[in-house]
């Protein structure tokens, strides 16, 4: 094959440059990552130099360039076949605004089943306290929510001082730990096959549908939603991905017709599920800290149309953060994905 040397050095060396670039960015910043485009780029231009070389390996008057390819040939190559894991670094915000989410909807089913257990469990509670009011001593165990919502309500739109004056750094730890110890075990009740997640589920929503009922059949609604919603706007989906995560478990031990070991199936899931109780326990922080700050004032201090727009808003971000966050994924993500599935 006859070529012009110069001219054929003077147009590909832009590539090689480019390429070289691109290799010294990987090498020098673990952080750097391709995207699916960059990745195809990458790839052609690989290509490319090794085409290159070929054609120049028999011109014995140009010795350096020919070294020089080798090493980027070399160099892109082992970039691509690379197998050795590269060291883990620790991104909280990547973690809290990909992995978390994406984690969240790849398992998203368990999650609407928990949902569905729990509203079953309200649908029940409902029903108890509208047809048996008295049976509030037996599914209601907090003692300030068994007496007449109406007298509660009263004694709190009048209160003329701060119950909750110094003490709210404490009640919110409180609520932060006991909320948190609940969703782990929500999640351990999974090794049950996911049985005790299931009944936990359908408690949790026994006592939310009792409450709601008691305070609507007195006429509070404004006062039930302007209280609960600002906190439980996390609180409550905190509980149900508690569930998920527990169904998910009990569905590995389970295998569903599965070929694969219980300890392989586990050892599947294990990082989804320190990543869905992670997510949990950051969702609880935030709860406890409103319901302290926040839920526990009504009116005339804080306006109930207020508390509730909070809560909607709330709601609304965490419902377009779980669905929407995280969704494009770098060609490195997508490769590590589509491994995983394989």
């Amino acid at each position: 094959m006859i070529i012009d040397l110069r001219k054929f050095i003077a147009s590909e060396r832009p590539h090689w440059r480019e390429l070289e670039s691109l290799l010294d960015r990987l090498s020098g910043d673990s952080a750097f990552k391709l995207s699916l485009e960059q990745l195809k780029h990458f790839h052609y231009l690989y290509e490319r130099t090794s085409a290159d070389l070929a054609k120049i390996t028999t011109f014995a008057s140009e010795p350096e360039t020919r070294r020089y390819l080798e090493s980027l040939v070399a160099r892109a190559y082992g970039e691509i076949h690379e197998t050795r894991q590269k060291p883990h670094r620790v991104a909280p915000l990547h973690w809290f605004f990909n992995t978390f989410p994406q984690t969240f909807r790849r398992h998203v089913r368990a999650f609407w089943l928990s949902v569905a257990i729990t509203l079953v469990g309200s649908v029940f509670g409902a029903g108890v306290i509208a047809f048996d009011p008295d049976a509030k001593s037996v599914i209601m165990p907090f003692s300030h929510l068994q007496g007449d919502p109406r007298e509660r309500v009263a004694r709190e739109e009048k209160a003329a001082s701060d119950r909750l004056s110094g003490m709210k750094g404490t009640f919110s730890s409180y609520l932060m730990t006991h909320n948190t110890k609940v969703s782990i075990y929500t999640l351990a009740l999974g090794m049950t096959w996911g049985v005790g997640t299931m009944l936990m589920l359908f408690y949790n929503g026994i006592i939310l549908g009792a409450v709601a009922a008691d305070y609507l059949l007195a006429g509070q609604a404004s006062f039930l939603v302007g209280w609960l919603l600002p906190h439980g706007s996390f609180e409550i989906p905190a509980i149900l991905i508690a569930g998920q995560a527990g169904l998910v478990l009990g569905g590995a031990l389970i295998g569903w017709g599965s070929r694969t070991s219980a300890t392989a199936r586990l050892r599947q899931i294990s990082r989804d599920l320190v990543t869905l109780i992670f997510g949990v326990g950051i969702m609880l922080v935030w709860a406890g800290f409103v319901e302290a700050f926040l839920s526990q004032y009504h009116e005339p201090v804080i306006p109930y149309s207020a508390k509730i727009s909070f809560g909607a808003v709330e709601l609304c971000l965490l419902a377009l953060f779980l669905a929407k966050s995280g969704s494009q994924l770098t060609g490195a993500e997508l490769q590590t994905r589509n491994s995983n599935l394989r």
